[in-house]
């Protein structure tokens, strides 16, 4: 029903009339001997639940974000902490306008999140964790170095005053920035972050594994911090990019100013929107002469059906197609 009108709609349409929906992410690194029969047992249950999203399962874990009405998320829940070791996994929660998913998608993978160095084991050392609360105390000391774990795009939107910028690409290439800067962090005390933290939790297990004694990582990563940090006492500059609908979040995670580019992923200011190089669906200043005629008329032309889809109220499904970003990679929907 719109504007209490009746509406028939074709099923097999590819719009969908926008509904609130409920996003649920969650990740926890635990051994599964079976990870098939693991993604076979949660692909029944994300069925029978009728949600949608995607959720890695690989033998070091599970890594998911799935969303549905609350009967739904309450069912996959259910499903994942019934799995060995994940009874007491966390999870963070968040309000959609409209689902952003089209499918569910439960894919075995060789990492939940992928690091490419499988020597690193989180299940057996990982930083000291660090309470919200506690955070401020640790990297306002002199003796702390601060690290940014996230991938360079990501550190542009926002982090901690005085945070290292790794300034890479891809959380894979964050082996070979600590092999080249290691020498940097000689007897220092080290606290790492990043947005949910699965990134940390290999992250400081490197580092441990590679001699090093003093390594903290914010429990929680900066989602936890902006949820339970009052304004006054949040250290936090900029917004924090999230790997969903939402594009950036700012304290108490409410929505961001952030927009992502759909040619190549990237997150859209405020003011980068305001260039003449931003088309909105088709370019944005970091992309603009990286497409061909051909590719950028194919743009032009999907976003003219997403503004007709949006002013007729639907939601268009092809907003949550995921075209390769400049560089040839893509980004993924779960929350790393």
């Amino acid at each position: 029903m719109l504007n209490g009108r009746k509406t028939s709609l074709n099923p097999t349409s590819v719009n969908h009339v926008m509904s609130k929906s409920i996003v649920a992410t969650f990740y926890r690194f635990v051994r599964f001997s079976d990870p098939a029969a693991v993604r076979e047992s949660i692909r029944r249950s994300t069925k029978e639940a009728g949600s949608r999203g995607t959720v890695l399962v690989a033998e070091e874990g599970i890594n998911g974000t799935v969303s549905g009405n609350r009967d739904a998320i309450d069912r996959v829940l259910s499903a994942v902490r019934s799995l060995p070791g994940c009874a007491g996994i966390r999870h963070r929660e968040s309000l959609a306008e409209e689902d952003p998913f089209r499918r569910m998608k439960v894919r075995l993978k060789r990492e939940i999140v992928t690091m490419g160095r499988p020597d690193v084991e989180p299940l057996v050392s990982t930083g000291q964790r660090v309470s919200p609360c506690d955070w401020k105390e640790v990297i306002e000391d002199d003796g702390v170095v601060i690290v940014d774990t996230r991938n360079t795009y990501e550190v542009e939107v926002g982090t901690f005053p005085g945070a290292i910028n790794p300034g890479i690409e891809s959380f894979s290439e964050f082996p070979a920035w600590w092999k080249a800067n290691r020498d940097r962090f000689e007897d220092k005390r080290i606290a790492m972050f990043c947005t949910g933290g699965i990134r940390c939790e290999k992250s400081t297990s490197l580092v441990l594994g590679d001699g090093f004694g003093d390594v903290f990582q914010l429990d929680g990563g900066i989602l936890g911090y902006l949820e339970a940090t009052p304004p006054e006492d949040n250290l936090w500059r900029g917004e924090c990019f999230v790997f969903d609908h939402r594009v950036s979040v700012g304290p108490g995670l409410e929505r961001g100013s952030y927009e992502l580019c759909f040619s190549c992923r990237r997150p859209v200011s405020a003011a980068e929107r305001a260039s003449p190089h931003y088309e909105e669906g088709v370019s944005c200043p970091s992309c603009i002469g990286s497409s061909d005629n051909v590719r950028l008329e194919g743009l032009r032309e999907r976003q003219r059906q997403v503004e007709l889809a949006r002013n007729r109220g639907y939601a268009h499904f092809g907003s949550e197609s995921q075209p390769a970003r400049a560089g040839g990679k893509r980004q993924k929907m779960v929350q790393p």
